[in-house]
């Protein structure tokens, strides 16, 4: 079923599990948006120190790798509808915590900084679960269908949620955000509590270990899907501008130039998104990563280069579509060649790839444009971006030759899950 401007509903119309994960999941994202946006101002009103402010980040990259890498393991090996409502309660408790500290005479410090490592821990241990349920719940000719939709929950809520959660903190303060994401996650776990009962996709009887070392093996035995990874890590490391958005809307002189700015990358993504219909006629998934990484760079060079607020912003829009088609091939190529069984533990590792990038991205164009100037920080990066990642594309042929209507790991779990969804 086609929708306006080429989207696939298919898979919320077909799909009542897929529908209930995506309505919850898009719940979560909203409270979820606000609360990062509040966390950083609120924090910012207690210490006035960008370093303390900074150190955010800092704080949550160790349990985001390992709890990633375990909770990747988990979604195999246990039910993940479980986890999943598990997490989400932690991720309640944590945000009813910086609720009450919120509202105390004198808010302590470390408790925002405890958050965000509870909440990267908690997320990192349920996103694989989800990651998998949505392979699970979707027909396998339908996988991108769903990529597509996915990005523009994502793409929606990033706009929506950091602009009500900005406007909230200032006008009412930090607790009212807070408050309004208990809601959202209570609403989030009505909806995955209706979520049919899973049962643990693989037997028990191997160690966790040794199925992280069956995952780590899966990958060395597919270099294209390595290869999706160091691009996007290499993507985000080199070009990831949205710590640097302040000092570019400095150079003009309008007072809503940082909203504009902050809203050109998912409203780029989100234009793309809607409008992303031909991409059904795109079978290269690995050529379209590759391109697409090449345009984001470039996309960001613009941003970095020019000195007009409007080519500027159509700079992170490019970047933003770029992003959103990387997405879309990324995943898909994910969910159609990868086997159910080991589903868990590749998500757990995208995770790392995807989240990694940013944090190291933002490091480094500050390092850079305290070396050098801004300007040169973030065009060397997006032309380095874009550099690289034909480089990537050269080392590894199997990424650039992938085509979905040949592969043989995409003809695997077809027949697969086509024995399984038949009558």
């Amino acid at each position: 079923m086609k929708q306006h401007f080429g989207v696939d509903l298919t898979p919320l119309r077909t799909s009542p599990q897929y529908r209930r994960l995506y309505v919850a999941g898009f719940i979560t994202a909203l409270g979820s948006q606000a609360t990062y946006v509040t966390i950083p101002f609120q924090l910012k009103g207690l210490t006035h120190s960008p370093l303390d402010v900074g150190a955010l980040g800092l704080v949550e990259l160790v349990p985001l790798v390992l709890c990633g890498l375990y909770g990747g393991v988990l979604a195999d090996r246990m039910n993940r509808r479980r986890l999943i409502i598990a997490m989400e309660t932690v991720l309640m408790v944590a945000t009813a915590t910086v609720l009450v500290n919120a509202l105390v005479p004198r808010p302590q410090v470390w408790i925002l900084y405890a958050d965000a490592v509870v909440a990267a821990a908690a997320s990192s241990v349920q996103r694989p679960s989800i990651e998998a349920l949505n392979q699970t719940f979707v027909r396998h000719d339908q996988q991108r269908a769903a990529s597509t939709l996915a990005n523009i929950r994502y793409t929606t809520a990033s706009i929506i949620g950091p602009a009500l959660g900005g406007l909230v903190a200032v006008a009412v303060g930090p607790s009212a955000v807070y408050g309004a994401n208990l809601v959202t996650f209570a609403m989030s776990i009505y909806l995955l509590s209706g979520l049919a009962h899973q049962l643990a996709p693989a037997s028990l009887d191997d160690s966790d270990r040794a199925a992280l070392r069956a995952g780590l093996s899966f990958l060395r035995a597919r270099p294209d899907i390595v290869g999706t990874y160091i691009i996007d890590l290499l993507a985000m490391t080199l070009a990831f501008p949205v710590a640097m958005l302040p000092f570019v809307a400095a150079r003009f002189h309008s007072t809503y130039a940082l909203s504009l700015l902050y809203c050109g990358l998912p409203g780029g993504a989100l234009l793309f998104t809607v409008v992303s219909g031909w991409t059904r006629r795109v079978h290269h998934y690995g050529r379209a990563v590759v391109a697409s990484a090449a345009a984001w760079g470039l996309g960001i060079a613009v941003f970095g280069y020019c000195s007009s607020l409007w080519l500027v912003l159509a700079g992170l829009g490019v970047a933003g579509a770029a992003d959103s088609l990387s997405g879309i091939f990324r995943s898909t190529m994910w969910n159609e060649s990868i086997p159910p069984e080991i589903r868990g533990r590749m998500a757990g590792l995208e995770m790392i790839s995807y989240s990694l990038g940013p944090t190291a991205g933002q490091f480094r164009a500050g390092v850079m444009a305290a070396w050098t100037s801004l300007r040169f920080s973030l065009t060397f990066g997006g032309l380095a971006c874009t550099g690289s990642v034909g480089v990537v594309a050269a080392a590894l042929p199997s990424l650039w030759r992938f085509d979905a209507r040949s592969d043989v790991h995409v003809a695997r779990v077809r027949e697969a899950r086509n024995r399984l969804e038949s009558p």
